[in-house]
């Protein structure tokens, strides 16, 4: 990231958790993040079709995937040592917001959209494709099929120290059939989703489990609300 300081980076690592113990609550990271997000996504979405024309769609946005995720983001952060500068409530911090996924995460992309204000779109290019050019070209370079499946089952072992498994069932006539795919960790489901393959029900329901774990959201998910989601859009 380019090098920057004062008021606008101070925002970027502002947790809401902080801004809202403050006396008079403040503003926090969430609308940079935002914007950060939105650039982050333009430039490696602009690097892939850069530098590897023969991929379709499906391929680029599955390669995307496997840098651009809350577990990627915060692997990243980590390494540039982002946590150690969050400005965070003191319950947050009292229950390890300093390294939750989703935080981290979710802070780098408040620094981007902070260096997208001070310094511009190219100044960011600059300093992201390098870094994320080096991610892509490696998963490419070992073969890996890296997605979210792979994302939750890190995520999984990290959090929980439990491998995620899938509960997949089927409805329809054979020429228009749907899948629907539970995901559970600890026998716990964290995801449902539905697809028109069972590779693609799986996928939807590992980006609802990382949305979960990466969250740190400690309300269990029911069976019976992810099956009636579920249920329902196989049914439509």
């Amino acid at each position: 990231m380019p090098p920057g300081g004062g008021p606008l980076y101070d925002l970027a690592f502002t947790h809401r958790s902080y801004a809202y113990e403050r006396p008079e609550p403040g503003p926090h990271n969430e609308r940079l993040e935002f914007l950060g997000d939105a650039i982050l996504g333009a430039i490696v979405t602009g690097l892939i079709f850069d530098r590897y024309p023969s991929l379709a769609e499906g391929e680029m946005a599955r390669l995307r995937s496997s840098v651009v995720n809350t577990i990627a983001l915060a692997d990243l952060a980590r390494s540039l040592g982002v946590g150690a500068h969050i400005r965070l409530g003191k319950g947050e911090e009292a229950s390890g917001g300093r390294d939750k996924p989703s935080l981290l995460a979710d802070t780098f992309e408040a620094l981007v959209g902070a260096a997208w204000l001070d310094r511009g779109m190219e100044e960011v290019r600059r300093a992201l494709e390098p870094v994320f050019e080096r991610r892509l070209s490696a998963h490419l370079a070992a073969g890996e099929r890296y997605d979210v499946k792979t994302a939750l089952q890190e995520v999984a072992v990290r959090e929980r120290k439990a491998m995620p498994h899938y509960r997949v069932s089927s409805s329809g006539p054979d020429h228009d059939k749907r899948f629907r795919a539970d995901v559970l960790v600890d026998d716990e489901i964290l995801g449902a989703g539905v697809g028109r393959s069972k590779k693609e029900a799986e996928l939807n329901a590992a980006r609802e489990a990382i949305r979960i774990l990466g969250s740190g959201e400690a309300q269990h998910r029911g069976g019976a609300q992810n099956g009636s989601e579920a249920t329902d859009a196989c049914a439509s």
